[in-house]
């Protein structure tokens, strides 16, 4: 194995296959863990989520995201609005009450 295989995550994240994880009925969605990382600057998980269309609430966890595919919106409840398509690249903190609309099914690749 060479560093370069070792450092390779996903040569595709876009062909990746995600199973149902059961977290939300209300959006379908589904995951799948990429890596896990337990280190002295880093612990935490990346992987890929697919959700929607549809609508539900969640209480997030610090995370960070890019949205690769779909469209929808994440709304916080201080009223305030993203609007979510590929390119978006969205840190939410732990505690966040968020309502996530999905009009077209969304996917991400997150690191949490």
């Amino acid at each position: 194995m060479t560093a370069a295989d070792e450092r390779l995550v996903s040569a595709d994240v876009h062909a990746e296959g995600v199973e149902p994880d059961g977290a939300s009925a209300a959006l379908a969605t589904a995951l799948r863990d990429l890596a896990s990382y337990d280190a002295a600057a880093f612990a935490g998980d990346v992987g890929l989520w697919e959700a929607g269309p549809g609508t539900d609430t969640d209480t997030e966890v610090d995370e960070l995201f890019l949205v690769l595919s779909g469209a929808g919106t994440v709304t916080f409840d201080d009223g305030s609005t993203i609007t979510l398509r590929p390119g978006v690249l969205v840190r939410l903190h732990a505690g966040d009450r968020t309502t996530w609309t999905i009009t077209e099914r969304l996917r991400k690749l997150y690191v949490g």
